[in-house]
């Protein structure tokens, strides 16, 4: 018998941007760029290694009235689920 998932039903996101290897600012302004380019409801993921996206991503997404629906961190690689407003 199998586990069921923890989320029957995740939503996909729409657009993965891969920040990796880039220093702050680049990750939020990419993620920005994606964000731009999505529709309302739209998720996006982005994934970044700067320590300081766990500070500058929150900060752009509450300024810009975005959601952060799921962050994570796991051997220096962080990611980021952001659904837009």
């Amino acid at each position: 018998m199998e586990d069921p998932p923890d989320d029957p039903s995740p939503a996909q996101p729409a657009q993965v941007v891969d920040a990796r290897g880039h220093r702050c600012p680049v990750p939020t302004l990419r993620l920005r760029r994606a964000l731009e380019r999505a529709g309302s409801g739209d998720r996006v993921l982005l994934l970044a290694d700067d320590p300081m996206a766990r500070i500058d991503v929150p900060y752009f997404l509450s300024e810009a009235g975005h959601v952060l629906v799921n962050s994570g961190g796991q051997d220096g690689a962080l990611s980021f689920l952001v659904e837009k407003q």
